[in-house]
């Protein structure tokens, strides 16, 4: 949508639904109609600004009789699930400013985890492409440099000395070749995990994959027992909260662990009982869960089981950080020696040859 020749921002960040909702939680409770404090926010920003048309159209539709949680479905991409069901339970109970407020802590608690997985995963990341482009530009630009100054020599090589050059030719002369093999692979690989199998069998992978799996897997679960925990306390049945989790947990394993266990809640079946059986979950979240369901107190325990699998996923990201460090450093390590070793072994080689 252009507006003045701008392009119009229709879908709000998570940052700015963060912000949108304490904004509306205070000005609702300052005593302000719903409209009036919508349309108050369609003023604040700039004019091409994702915030100012969501709060337009929003106030637009409650003027013509919408409710609010049916307005925000019309934006599911600023509005997940999760929102509008919130919402409705809200409306319901009359008790808009408390859910909203909950829904700010849900989202600050949500971004705070997303935050701290990509902080830890941003380090090895940065590393490996700074240490794939040295290897690169050595094989390139310095290697046929010392390969020149051995043909001259007309001295036999060492073994490593005739890897390191080979590998310096095929990079020079298919170079090309290579870059292109692995654009094709990417693209492939981009569009195959699109794909409901792949998208299956990498957060199978994500589940289980060394060093990685206590992280992902420990914000899964605490991510899953907090947003279940903030559906049930609203007044969401347990069905239609599952539901919402599905679609909303980030995971197809797990989401598909949960569909089942909302198919065998409708036959009277617990929940943890179905959990279990999946194999997807650990043992202790499906105990903690069994005692709230036997004591009539889920909201509780699922609020206990989100702080330890946080406090998981926080000792997580310390280990895997600690861990990751060294093994870095002894991998750019082996491949910096390779290197040297194998110069140094044609300098000595040539050098005998000499004398």
């Amino acid at each position: 949508m252009q507006i003045g020749g701008a392009k119009q921002k229709t879908d709000m960040k998570r940052v700015e639904v963060l912000l949108f909702v304490s904004e509306l939680a205070d000005l609702l409770e300052a005593g302000m109609t719903l409209g009036q404090a919508l349309q108050a926010l369609a003023t604040q920003g700039e004019e091409t600004s994702a915030q100012r048309f969501v709060c337009q159209d929003l106030c637009d539709r409650i003027v013509r009789g919408e409710n609010f949680s049916d307005a925000c479905a019309h934006h599911p991409k600023t509005f997940p699930p999760l929102f509008s069901n919130m919402l409705r339970a809200g409306e319901a109970s009359g008790a808009m400013v408390e859910v909203l407020r909950r829904l700010g802590d849900h989202y600050e608690r949500d971004d705070n985890m997303r935050g701290k997985i990509k902080s830890a995963m941003s380090y090895p990341v940065i590393v490996l492409v700074f240490g794939i482009a040295a290897v690169i530009g050595a094989l390139i630009w310095i290697i046929p440099q010392f390969q020149k100054v051995f043909d001259s020599m007309g001295a036999a090589l060492p073994l490593p000395t005739r890897i390191l050059i080979g590998m310096s030719d095929g990079l020079t002369h298919y170079g090309w070749l290579m870059a292109i093999v692995a654009v094709a692979i990417a693209i492939w690989f981009k569009k195959w995990k699109t794909t409901p199998s792949g998208i299956r069998k990498i957060d199978a992978w994500k589940l289980r994959a060394p060093l990685i799996k206590g992280i992902v897997a420990a914000g899964a679960y605490s991510s899953l027992a907090y947003t279940l925990k903030t559906l049930l306390s609203n007044g969401v049945n347990v069905l239609q909260a599952l539901k919402i989790c599905e679609e909303t947990c980030g995971n197809a394993v797990i989401g598909d662990a949960l569909a089942t266990a909302r198919q065998r809640v409708t036959d009277g079946t617990t929940i943890s009982g179905p959990l279990a059986s999946s194999g997807v979950f650990p043992r202790m979240m499906t105990d903690m869960l069994a005692v709230g369901e036997q004591a009539g107190d889920m909201v509780s325990s699922l609020e206990n089981i989100g702080k330890r699998y946080q406090k998981d996923m926080d000792r997580n990201i310390a280990a895997f950080t600690n861990a990751l460090e060294p093994i870095l450093i002894v991998a750019i390590a082996g491949v910096v020696g390779f290197v040297a070793i194998a110069i140094l072994m044609a300098v000595f080689k040539v050098s005998s040859s000499i004398g």
